[in-house]
């Protein structure tokens, strides 16, 4: 029987969790409190990969005290070896009477398993407390765990009419700094940054989290991979983004023309086209492949529309500025034109948020 404690002790776990949001990659985010009685006699959360999971850091914070407790965690403890030992053997060894997890993990080395080795040991095991907030948590790593994909969010800067840029491309700044720094977040969550050569081009975009601290900007220790799509291998080799660092992915149609990246140490691989275009499908799969979680794309019109248009896209930041830029200026994608307004792609709105003067809408297709 779930009580009110059970609740505020997993709602405190899924706090800790979101600690991790900036640095767990590829692992999930996850919060672990433990309990004696409604007493908290230890809590952690998953830092970054390679390091002691959530519940490991719990029961080494509870110490003696873990013995009889009950261990709400916000996902599934794993039952096998990865770069760290099994957390299943850690809490049986503990000897904790009761363990309540949020969600089941998706990995299919874990799925079920950890839960069933844990009753199999005596423990108690009690699942689904606050199931939704634990999924949001770990949107991606459940999407790439179930489907092999990564979860895909298109950001996007309008003004009020609609309008991305003038019509001679100026386009900084239409939103501010406030706004600003929310993608510098949003990037910082992301395992990949994604553009198209024709953003490249246009903007030398150097698409790496730099967050601000006491009025300085400081470049991010860890940064995101950052992924161009070129399908005719037109990025120059002076662009910034391979001046600042991290991992760069160039996707092409023809590889073998890359040995210059190569050299400089990009990472350049082809991928199968489609009227003359990259497949789109392909490279979400194949982003799956290099342990991505969350995507983030930043681009323009054309490939911003190529991924709505294909239902690639499963989230859209949209930041809308007040301003009018009139009808000159360019458009935020490109769609083909419509006969009926049934066929025009809708979204629900997952959330909204004011960053000063401007808003950001989180939208999901419906």
């Amino acid at each position: 029987m779930i009580t009110d404690f059970d609740r505020f002790a997993m709602n405190r776990a899924l706090a800790l969790a979101a600690r991790g949001l900036e640095t767990t990659h590829p692992n999930p985010r996850v919060g672990c409190v433990i309990a004696q009685g409604q007493k908290i006699v230890g809590e952690g959360w998953h830092e970054r990969a390679g390091e002691a999971h959530a519940e490991v850091v719990a029961l080494r914070a509870a110490g003696d005290q873990a013995a009889r407790t009950t261990v709400y965690v916000t996902l599934e403890p794993c039952s096998h070896f990865g770069r760290t030992p099994p957390c299943v053997e850690a809490l049986i060894a503990a000897r904790v009477s009761r363990v309540v997890f949020a969600v089941q993990d998706p990995n299919p080395q874990v799925r079920g398993q950890g839960a069933e080795a844990l009753r199999q040991a005596g423990i108690v095991v009690e699942s689904g407390l606050m199931e939704a907030e634990a999924v949001d948590l770990n949107i991606g790593f459940m999407k790439r765990m179930t489907y092999g994909r990564p979860w895909v969010r298109l950001k996007l800067a309008m003004s009020l009419d609609g309008r991305t840029a003038l019509s001679n491309g100026a386009s900084q700044w239409i939103t501010g700094e406030a706004a600003r720094t929310d993608v510098q977040h949003w990037r910082a969550r992301s395992s990949a940054v994604m553009t198209g050569v024709g953003t490249v081009l246009a903007d030398d975009p150097r698409l790496d989290v730099r967050l601000s601290s006491d009025a300085t900007e400081q470049r991010s220790a860890w940064q995101p991979l950052r992924v161009v799509l070129d399908t005719r291998l037109r990025t120059p080799a002076d662009s910034r983004l391979f001046a600042t660092g991290g991992d760069v992915l160039i996707l092409t149609a023809d590889a073998s023309r890359g040995a210059a990246f190569a050299e400089m140490g990009v990472n350049v691989e082809g991928i199968p086209t489609s009227a003359g275009r990259l497949d789109l499908n392909a490279v979400i799969d194949r982003l799956g492949e290099w342990d991505v979680n969350e995507l983030l794309v930043e681009a323009g019109p054309t490939l911003s529309g190529e991924l709505l248009r294909g239902g690639l896209v499963d989230e859209l930041l949209l930041y809308v500025a007040p301003k009018l830029l009139g009808p000159q200026g360019l458009p935020l994608v490109d769609l083909p034109e419509l006969s009926d307004l049934q066929d025009a792609l809708g979204f629900t709105v997952a959330g909204v948020q004011r960053l000063e003067d401007d808003i950001r809408l989180r939208l999901r297709p419906r």
